[in-house]
């Protein structure tokens, strides 16, 4: 694949590029053409600030008369309401108007947040998603959904808010621990089953270089998954109807993370454990064979991944599935898959949802 590549997400009211490249923290040309305003502030966390945030401070120095930094505890367990506050102290604090332009330097739980607080501080400010895990990048960082997390489920508080650019520089995927890689694999993985059948294959024949950190290879998957998402998000921004197919997996995942509690698992661990428990789901109503649960299972384990999800009880996934953003009137409605590269939404009996989570608990 050439680099540097820009894919575009439009939807009704914005047009914004995605950067797909190495080095470009460092290059000028990356920031070329954001709005303008007195004060940039970095919205990170304390381990991604270590790594890359005084890159991301040398490169908006030239084109800011202020930036700062305001840099978060680590972890999905940090997504609420009082670390989205330390964010609007820091606003605040610093006297920052509605030019101020944000920049979110971390993965999806700093991108979630960050561009959260775009969207409420003064009714809207500009926001640059700069993710430096493989799970934002070819995720979350893409397609303006932001929100943080409710003990009684997962990113039930939030907003859709675009960003003006989303730089993904694949230098900063080689600081990942191994199973953050995985984690940002479930999602690409993802795209595959509900979107893309050749990519399918094609992730089967790259998974292992993929979590060897082979530069062609992620330069691909980044951009693959980045144009399919773009291409959902621009049809459905809003998530009214064909955007859900990007949330394979989720409700079942969504449920093993509230269950738990939020960074027990981390997100594309739950992901693609779900993913395994759709598809079974799936095969039980007579959408797909068994063997495309197993395929999946293999690929899933291939990269690192849970296929077997905790023992919460039953009626325990049923009751957080329940508050799942896709149910309505308390019907839970999932994300299946009736070919490879075809995904649906549709509700399923719960005796079958019992079944097809209990093929697939741990033991």
């Amino acid at each position: 694949m050439p680099l540097p590549a820009t894919v575009t997400v439009t939807t009704a009211d914005t047009r914004y590029g995605i950067l797909i490249d190495a080095g470009l923290l460092a290059s000028a040309s990356t920031w070329a053409g954001l709005p303008k305003a007195a004060q940039a502030v970095i919205v990170t966390n304390t381990t991604v600030d270590a790594l890359h945030g005084d890159a991301l401070r040398r490169a908006l120095a030239p084109l800011y008369p202020s930036v700062s930094t305001v840099a978060l505890p680590d972890g999905e367990v940090y997504k609420t309401w009082q670390t989205l506050n330390l964010i609007f102290d820091h606003l605040l604090g610093h006297g920052c108007d509605r030019k101020t332009v944000l920049f979110a330097l971390g993965g999806g739980v700093v991108g979630d947040m960050a561009g959260f607080a775009a969207a409420s501080y003064m009714r809207g400010v500009p926001f640059v998603q700069v993710p430096t895990t493989l799970l934002a990048q070819v995720d979350s960082s893409v397609g303006g959904k932001t929100a943080i997390n409710h003990p009684l489920g997962k990113n039930m508080i939030g907003a859709f808010y675009q960003p003006c650019r989303v730089v993904c520089d694949l230098d900063t995927l080689g600081t990942l621990p191994a199973r953050e890689t995985s984690a940002g694999l479930a999602e690409i993985i993802k795209y595959g089953p509900i979107a893309d059948a050749a990519f399918f294959d094609w992730i089967e024949e790259h998974v292992d270089a993929l979590r060897a950190h082979d530069r062609a290879a992620l330069a691909y998957a980044v951009q693959r998954s980045c144009e399919i998402k773009a291409e959902v998000v621009g049809q459905d921004e809003r998530e009214a109807g064909l955007r859900a197919i990007l949330n394979f997996g989720h409700t079942f995942g969504h449920a093993i993370e509230a269950g738990l509690g939020y960074g027990e698992w981390l997100h594309g661990e739950a992901v693609g454990c779900g993913m395994v428990m759709a598809a079974e789901l799936s095969a039980l109503l007579g959408l797909v064979p068994p063997a495309f649960v197993e395929r999946l299972a293999r690929l899933c384990e291939r990269a690192g991944l849970p296929v077997k999800g905790p023992r919460l009880g039953i009626g325990r996934y049923l009751e957080l599935m329940r508050v799942d953003k896709k149910a309505e009137g308390g019907e839970i409605r999932f994300v299946l898959i009736d070919a490879p590269g075809h995904a649906l939404l549709r509700s399923a009996p719960d005796a079958l949802v019992a079944q097809a989570i209990e093929c697939h608990l741990a033991a």
